[in-house]
């Protein structure tokens, strides 16, 4: 049974959900409300949550720079492939879509590792925002791209940083 609970985070509720051995899920919220749980899932804690919850607070906090959760993420063959690269991008630094498409031995995949980041449903924990254009830009994010630079500051990390708007 997969266990969902609302987490407050500098980029607005988060929603984390987990099995009692497993992260499964970290949604963004949507226009700062929380993300809608999956019907299939039951509102709680368990160990697993509690764990998480402590560790992003840490990692917000500026005191963690890699996660020690146990995690199972679903999907697959490739994207699973993918996420497993992710994990390897240290603290505050990046990769381009082409540098973890070489990784994963389909150096013309990039759109695939594109989508597959789209994917990952351990976004933070599995540091899908580390993943930058070849170019130094940012690119899309599901979180959207003010999250990603919020999170890619936080690391101190080197991106080209998008135009202000003006208005």
């Amino acid at each position: 049974m997969i266990i969902f609970q609302e987490h407050d985070s500098p980029l607005g509720p988060l929603l984390l959900a987990a099995d009692t051995r497993a992260l499964r899920h970290i949604e963004f919220p949507k226009d700062r409300c929380v993300a809608e749980p999956d019907p299939s899932w039951s509102a709680g804690d368990n160990p697993v949550l509690g764990e998480a919850r402590r560790q992003l607070d840490t990692y917000f906090a500026g005191h963690l720079q890699h996660f020690h959760l146990p995690l199972a993420p679903q999907g697959t063959p490739f994207q699973r492939q993918v996420w497993q690269i992710l994990q390897t991008i240290p603290f505050g630094q990046t990769r381009s879509y082409a540098q973890i498409a070489a990784g994963v031995g389909r150096a013309r995949a990039v759109r695939a590792v594109g989508a597959a980041n789209g994917k990952n449903p351990l976004p933070i924990v599995i540091p899908c925002h580390r993943v930058i254009g070849s170019d130094g830009g940012l690119t899309g994010f599901a979180g959207g791209l003010a999250a990603k630079t919020f999170l890619l500051s936080h690391e101190g990390a080197a991106f080209a940083k998008p135009p202000l708007k003006k208005g």
